[in-house]
């Protein structure tokens, strides 16, 4: 019903930037909250960065003041750019859209950042 096609991951140096992309589409017209979680082998998926329709959002608490999400809403689209990019911040980021009682999940992109 609902189909995310996520781009934009890679490999990039400590300190570099990214940015990716995830779009929906399919029964958009109930998504929403859309986002990013990550999720590194042995750790519970984390939430990096959310958006609602109405443009308020929320991070975690690890890339607060280094990452910044936003949405186009003509286009079901959600974007994370990231900077100042940390070993730590490697992980498969996975795109989310939360309908009323359901929640989406994009294939994961890989995210790595080498030192």
């Amino acid at each position: 019903q609902v189909q995310l096609v996520e781009s934009g991951g890679g490999l990039v140096r400590s300190g570099g930037s990214l940015r990716l992309s995830c779009a929906a589409s399919g029964s958009t017209f109930g998504i929403y909250t859309m986002g990013w979680y990550r999720q590194v082998p042995g750790k519970p998926r984390e939430l990096v960065a959310a958006i609602t329709s109405g443009g308020s959002t929320n991070y975690g608490n690890s890339v607060k003041g280094r990452f910044t999400v936003s949405r186009d809403n003509a286009k079901n689209t959600v974007y994370l750019q990231l900077n100042s990019l940390k070993p730590e911040d490697t992980a498969v980021y996975y795109c989310n859209a939360r309908a009323y009682t359901y929640d989406y999940w994009g294939q994961g992109t890989q995210v790595t950042v080498s030192s």
